[in-house]
């Protein structure tokens, strides 16, 4: 050691204390002593015979393992090699030093990320031999092994930690109960189970520690005999139920973290009485009930985190006496009631978001000067927005996104430089006004997001912004009245120093998607360090400027231009030059001339919605990471390019329809396919569907109508069992669709639509076997909304025949179900098997050679809301059980030859003439022909006639959008028989079908 004077005694040197009657090393500490470079197993150390201590602790000792020469040492009683970067496995004679009564080899990590390992066994016969530990600290240490039972039986054991160990099995019990057990640190260690036992009062346990552990079951009434615990951390386990009432007579206790366990009921009164306590963490459970009132009585609370219940309730005025507090998290529960009264002195951060909270935030705020972090998002708060918060000296964090506040953004009296805010946040609000040119006296600003309100006016960038050289996000969006200003006299190419010295922002992200903007704004020029664009749904038309090529060319990843009316580029590229863009959305503008290639690493591309003309470019094939491809709605031509055929293993979605592609389609799918959604319709399509679409396992849609196609049934379809639309219609598919030896039905399909083509034979009462997801409601019962095909990047629309009429569903809702047979020249009985579908919305069966009865069994389909059997040969009496069908709002039977009268209770008095005209033995309204003499009615005739049925309104909202995210609402169904909630996605433009 260079501080060592080697002219002195060894025995006076720092971290020596040697034996005075024989010179002899007793201890050595030499922690923190910089020492470099490993420890050789020669090193002189090891002829220290006499020593009982040693501490090495916060050294670097790589590249080197633990010498197995520390046995040599066999007097040790204390051994500290901790942080001291050794590697590789603890030697096994490290079990030798048997009068060790501490041993701490924690935190060994090397500059590779590498741990210290114990080979497997050798923790059991470490801690066999080792009969005297009172202290043993092994956390980090790769053991891989379970906690050996005999742990449990080390008497004078005091301490024990085994933190991140990657230990697994049953944690022994007795090892809560060693009498004189202090301190117990198992956290990390995901894969250890285990439940704390009954506790004796003798225990003399202070720090628990299982966070992060796979504890669970509920807390011993006994914990409340723990006299001396004062710091206890269950982080992460799988605890549940009501915290016992004994555990709140823990005066000691200073530490209490319970959080992101399952436990439940209320916060009794008596956490008052936990005086000592500085935290307490109860988050992420589902405690319920009001805060009492006497969590005011914790005047050394420090943290207060009860984040993510479902207290309720208003926040007791009596948290305004916690002094120390310093940071409060109420969020996301079911507070309602005014902003709470909180001390002044301390108080660093504060989260209130997600509740229900209203009124206006008061004024006092201005009184929390050391405020560093505020979030009021996700309330009800009115008002103004008080400009005495913007001066608050150390406030760095502000959101009040999601609230009702209004009125102008007011910042006034900041000098330069005095506000510290770096995240401001007030998106969805009702702001109104123009954005103040004094936002530029918050220079440390980084994000301002102030999208979804009502502001207006032009801005002017480069003077708003000026001096905001730390902002990096700025997202404006959802201000219709918002525009930009395009200064002249800035935007020339001699700007670009100028601006630049004038600390002008180098955004990352920028969006002002849905404002009023005409034209790019010139001061796009100085970005070359974007990542996000979007200027979606705007006014801007035009060619897309040359210089816009230029920005961000290194850094962009999203661009979204879509919903314009941009005219194509002023200069066509051949590929378009930025390098990192994964996403590029140009849907729905009036893109005319050929489709440029999107950067190699593209994933989402979407033109659809343009007038491009001509082929798809052959590079397209280079694109390796495509995921979603959208080039539908266009006048595109030429042959589909046999590369695209193969769906490398990236591509999840090919929308080629409305265009004029022509050939036979490629074969398609290759080994290792994703492909979930392919829409080829709508196109000029001819042959046959290649047997190879069998390989595309993950096919969810597969949409091939409109086009020439000219084959048998593709009965091996079945086999892809997550496909859940089939649309093969208008095309000249031909033959028998039922039913070979191997024909097991279509598992998850919702819908079919087989119209318009030649298809032929009869349905055999087996046919509509094993159709799992229209007979089964295993998969209506999962919580929350649903839609075929859904993905957060891509949203997938279609168009079927519901109640007459073609309509554009724009998402597709998991629980609608329909089967579309009509205009072909299937023959025979509809087969009462139909009736098991019971979860059908739509059946048209229309303009076939279907003959026989209706089937009686169609009254099992419950749901059902659109039946056309019209243009046949069907005979005999409309079933009268058809009255049951409550939800039926279009039926047509005209064009048939059925007889008797028409069934006048329930749905089908109220339809039209319409629907049964061209039955010339039908009778009775609506028809003028009327039923001369009435036989007796049937059983089921009484039975239904004694029934009174009723239907309420539906209320149906459109929701309608394109590019990433398309918007829906449910409607709502009540009828007097059974209540029963659906929701439904109208068309868009509903037109009425020609046959």
């Amino acid at each position: 050691m260079k501080f060592w004077n080697s002219a002195a005694d060894c025995c006076s040197w720092d971290g020596v204390l040697c034996n005075k009657e024989t010179g002899h090393v007793l201890s050595l500490d030499l922690s923190n002593s910089w020492i470099y470079g490993p420890l050789l197993s020669n090193s002189s150390l090891f002829n220290l015979q006499s020593l009982r201590k040693l501490n090495l602790a916060f050294n670097n000792f790589s590249p080197s393992p633990i010498p197995s020469e520390f046995h040599q040492l066999s007097r040790l009683t204390h051994l500290n090699l901790s942080f001291s970067m050794f590697s590789g496995f603890i030697p096994s004679q490290i079990s030798r030093l048997t009068r060790l009564v501490s041993l701490d080899l924690s935190f060994n990590i090397n500059h590779d990320g590498s741990l210290l390992k114990l080979r497997e066994g050798e923790l059991g016969k470490l801690t066999k031999s080792m009969t005297n530990l009172r202290q043993l600290h092994l956390n980090l240490v790769n053991l891989s092994s379970s906690v050996p039972e005999h742990i449990g039986n080390l008497s004078s054991l005091t301490h024990l930690s085994f933190e991140r160990c990657l230990l697994h099995g049953q944690f022994p019990k007795s090892i809560f109960q060693l009498p004189k057990i202090m301190s117990i640190r198992m956290s990390g260690n995901s894969d250890l189970t285990g439940s704390l036992p009954e506790f004796h009062s003798g225990s003399m346990l202070k720090l628990l520690d299982l966070s992060k552990t796979s504890f669970s079951g509920k807390l011993p009434v006994s914990i409340g005999k723990l006299r001396f615990l004062n710091f206890m951390d269950l982080k992460k386990c799988s605890f549940l139920g009501v915290v016992p009432s004994s555990l709140w007579n823990l005066s000691e206790l200073s530490y209490l973290r319970l959080s992101s366990n399952h436990f439940n009921g209320q916060l009794p009164y008596r956490v008052g009485n936990l005086a000592k306590l500085t935290t307490i963490d109860l988050s992420g459970n589902q405690f319920s009930g009001e805060l009492p009132s006497s969590l005011g009585n914790l005047t050394q609370l420090t943290y207060l985190f009860l984040d993510d219940n479902n207290f309720s309730g208003q926040i007791p005025s009596s948290l305004g006496n916690l002094s120390q507090l310093e940071m409060l998290k109420l969020s996301t529960n079911l507070f309602d009631g005014k902003f709470p009264s909180l001390p002044p002195h301390q108080i660093k951060s504060i989260h209130l978001q997600n509740n229900n909270l209203t009124g206006s935030i008061p004024s006092t705020i201005q009184n929390l000067t050391f405020l560093e972090c505020l979030d009021l998002s996700y309330n009800s708060f009115t008002g103004v927005i008080p400009w005495s918060l913007f001066k608050l000296p150390s406030l760095a964090y502000l959101s009040l996104k999601n609230n009702q506040l209004s009125g102008s953004l007011n910042i006034q009296n900041i000098s330069d430089h005095s506000s510290k805010l770096e995240n401001l946040f007030l998106s969805k609000n009702n702001l109104t006004g123009h954005i103040p040119s004094s936002i530029s006296k918050l220079k440390m600003l980084k994000e301002l997001c102030l999208d979804s309100n009502d502001l207006s006016g032009s801005l002017d960038f480069d003077t708003i912004f000026l001096g905001l050289s730390s902002l990096h996000d700025l997202l404006l969006s959802n201000n219709r009245g918002l525009s930009v200003t395009n200064n002249v006299s800035r935007s020339s190419s001699s700007c670009s120093s100028s601006c630049s010295s004038h600390h002008l922002p180098k955004l990352h992200i920028l969006s002002f998607s849905s404002c009023n903007i005409s034209e790019f704004p010139m001061f796009l020029k100085t970005q070359d360090e974007l990542e996000s664009l979007n200027f979606s749904h705007n006014r801007i038309s035009g060619p897309i400027p040359k210089w816009f090529l230029n920005i961000g060319t290194e850094t962009l990843k999203i661009l979204d231009l879509s919903y314009n009316n941009f005219s194509g580029w002023e200069e066509p590229p051949l590929v378009l030059p930025w390098k990192k863009l994964y996403l590029l959305d140009l849907h729905s503008n009036m893109l005319r001339g050929p489709v440029v290639v999107p950067p190699m690493s593209t994933r989402y591309f979407s033109l659809s919605g343009n007038s491009l003309v001509g082929r798809i470019d052959p590079l397209f094939c280079k694109l390796g990471d495509l995921q979603y491809l959208d080039l539908s709605s266009n006048n595109l031509s030429g042959t589909i390019p046999q590369c695209l055929g193969n769906f490398n293993s990236s591509l999840l979605v090919v929308n080629l329809r409305i265009n004029h592609f022509h050939g036979k389609m490629p074969q398609t799918c290759g080994d290792r396919s994703k492909l979930k959604t392919l829409d080829l319709s709508c196109n000029q399509l001819y042959g046959k569907m290649p047997s190879s679409l069998i390989k595309c396992e993950e096919l969810q849609i597969l949409n091939l109508s409109h086009n020439q196609l000219n084959d048998t049934f593709p009965f091996w379809l079945q086999s892809l069992l997550n496909l859940q639309v089939l649309i093969l219609a208008h095309n000249k598919f031909h033959g028998p669709i039922c039913c070979p030896h191997n024909f097991s039905g279509f598992l998850n399909l919702s819908i079919i639509d087989l119209s318009f083509n030649d298809f032929s034979g009869s349905l055999s009462s087996e046919y509509f076997t094993n159709w799992t997801s229209m007979s089964k409601i295993s998969h209506r019962n999962s919580s929350g909304v649903k839609y075929i095909g859904d993905d957060e990047s891509y949203q997938y629309s279609v168009t079927v025949v519901n109640k007459g009429l073609e309509m554009l569903f724009v998402k597709i809702f998991t629980m609608f179900v329909c089967i579309d047979f009509s205009n072909n020249i299937f023959h025979g009985e509809i087969p009462e098997t139909i009736g098991d579908l019971q979860y059908l919305i739509v059946l048209n069966l229309s303009s076939n050679n279907f003959s026989g009865h209706i089937p009686s069994s169609l009254r099992n389909l419950v749901e059902l809301e659109s039946l056309d059997l019209s243009n046949n040969k069907l005979s005999g009496k409309i079933p009268p059980q058809l009255t049951s069908l409550t939800f039926l709002e279009y039926l047509n039977v005209s064009k048939n030859q059925l007889t008797g009268p028409i069934p006048q209770a329930g749905q089908i008095g109220i339809f039209p003439n319409s629907s049964f005209e061209g039955n010339a033995g039908l009778c009775g309204l609506p028809l003028s022909k009327k039923c001369g003499t009435l036989l007796p009615p049937s059983q089921d005739d009484e039975e239904l006639d004694s029934v009174s049925f009723s239907l309420s309104w539906k209320a149906v909202v459109i929701g309608y959008g394109g590019g990433l995210i398309i918007g829906l609402i449910a409607g709502h169904i009540i009828t007097s028989r059974r209540p029963s909630l659906m929701f439904k996605i109208f068309g868009v433009i509903p037109q009425r079908r020609r046959r």
